[in-house]
């Protein structure tokens, strides 16, 4: 017998109503796991420059009090040094006593006040208009011109010192290319278009590209490379600037991704006997022989856990990091016996850390994460040729940093690839004590920076 309409209706909706409300428990049920999850977060500290790799610039400085607090030991004045070459001397003699007015041009006098004046003078451009003469050969009939003198020769007009000035002040200081050629004009005198400035930039690319593998041989030619890479914008796509360098030479390559694919197109086939990077999956691995993770990135992880309550684990840990890093900048003063005697007591007060049981998850994980690179956090104490960070990194990557607030980025990909090479110019010449200018001039030439002996 059926049921009547509105009875069936009746069932329709009931059944329709009881999975309504089914999907509504379970939904209700994450929304409370979520709930929870965030009220367990809500009591874990905040992420910091200080106890993560958030980088300074993001993070919040405390106030300082409105009036300056009294030092102790306030130093002692300080003038500017005189200049060691000064362009020219003037001895000036006194010619009347101060105080009686007599003559005193024929007494013996002896310096009393020696000081310096600075002055810039007046900067022109040095323009030379060149002409070259021809004719008609009174012999042949021919046509024939004079040849160019060396170095005036047909084609830019701009002369090496004014490509490398300009390629220096939009590299090196980040100065954009209108305000460049706003630069160029009001101190020096000369109207160059962003157009020019971008050509000269273009033609560059091929000395600097030439310069960098002549670095990166010196490079590959040691046994030991430390790493680190940094975000930068290309067009509209998000790019990351890679460092590799060690010792007097650094390479910079601009890649799209940040895979381990960027690495091995850097190497090829050779691999170094050390490495020294972050515990970033993509830079671990590379090496032959053993692998030191930057400790500076491990306190802060450590300092991290300390204040998310763990008093067990991580205040130990963090001590023994920076006994570590202590001893690695004694290292000069030390001997290869006392060296390995400090490896040793090292790792053995690590054992006793490890076999502890944290009081918070913070430091459970952190614990989990030290049994993953243990190996790898002393390396440095018997190996003089490496360092217990990676700031050496952090310090190369540091004015591209500046450089991509300043520019926000590069509109073209071979653009970034100069900015990269130009990078490794100028960085590796200021590792071989040389002045940025003076290595793009050298890598304009076709002339290798030179290195210490």
């Amino acid at each position: 017998m059926t049921p009547p309409p509105d009875l069936a209706d009746k069932d329709a909706l009931i059944a329709t109503l009881l999975a309504r409300i089914e999907a509504l428990t379970a939904t209700n049920a994450l929304l409370m796991a979520r709930v929870t999850e965030l009220e367990a977060k809500l009591g874990l500290p905040p992420k910091t420059p200080d106890n993560s790799s958030v980088p300074p610039s993001k993070g919040q400085k405390p106030s300082e009090p409105a009036t300056p607090k009294d030092k102790a030991k306030p130093h002692a004045g300080a003038h500017r040094p005189l200049h060691p070459n000064p362009t020219s001397k003037r001895d000036v003699f006194a010619c009347r006593c101060q105080g009686c007015g007599a003559d005193v041009s024929g007494v013996v006098q002896s310096p009393c006040e020696t000081y310096d004046r600075v002055e810039i003078p007046a900067i022109k451009p040095d323009v030379t208009q060149v002409s070259l003469h021809g004719g008609v050969c009174p012999c042949c009939a021919k046509r024939f011109k004079a040849e160019p003198p060396e170095g005036l020769e047909p084609g830019s007009p701009f002369g090496p010192n004014l490509r490398a000035l300009a390629i220096y002040l939009r590299a090196v200081q980040g100065i954009p290319l209108a305000r460049l050629s706003h630069v160029l004009r009001d101190l020096f005198g000369l109207d160059i278009s962003e157009g020019a400035l971008v050509n000269i930039l273009n033609a560059s690319r091929e000395p600097f590209a030439a310069q960098t593998n002549l670095i990166k041989a010196r490079l590959m030619a040691g046994t030991a490379l430390a790493s680190d890479e940094t975000g930068m914008r290309v067009g509209k796509a998000n790019w990351w600037l890679w460092v590799f360098h060690h010792a007097d030479s650094a390479i910079f390559i601009a890649a799209k991704h940040r895979s381990k694919a960027v690495v091995q197109a850097f190497l090829g086939d050779w691999r170094p006997d050390y490495w020294i990077s972050d515990r970033y999956g993509g830079q671990i691995g590379w090496a032959t022989r053993e692998h030191q993770v930057c400790l500076a990135h491990l306190i802060r992880d450590v300092q991290y856990a300390n204040d998310a309550g763990d008093a067990v684990f991580a205040p130990g840990l963090k001590g023994l990091l920076k006994r570590a890093c202590a001893i690695g900048r004694r290292r000069d003063d030390l001997t290869d016996g006392t060296l390995k005697i400090y490896e040793a007591d090292l790792n053995r007060r690590l054992d006793r850390l490890m076999s502890l049981t944290p009081t918070h998850k913070a430091g459970n994980k952190l614990q989990t994460i030290i049994k993953k690179v243990r190996s790898h956090l002393f390396v440095f104490v018997t190996n003089r040729d490496l360092t217990a960070t990676n700031n050496g990194s952090e310090r190369a990557l540091r004015p591209c940093a500046v450089y991509r607030k300043i520019t926000n980025g590069f509109r073209s990909e071979w653009g970034a690839t100069l900015y990269a090479d130009i990078r490794s110019v100028v960085e590796t010449a200021r590792r071989r004590s040389i002045s940025a200018i003076d290595s793009i001039r050298l890598t304009l030439e076709g002339r290798p920076i030179p290195h210490p002996a």
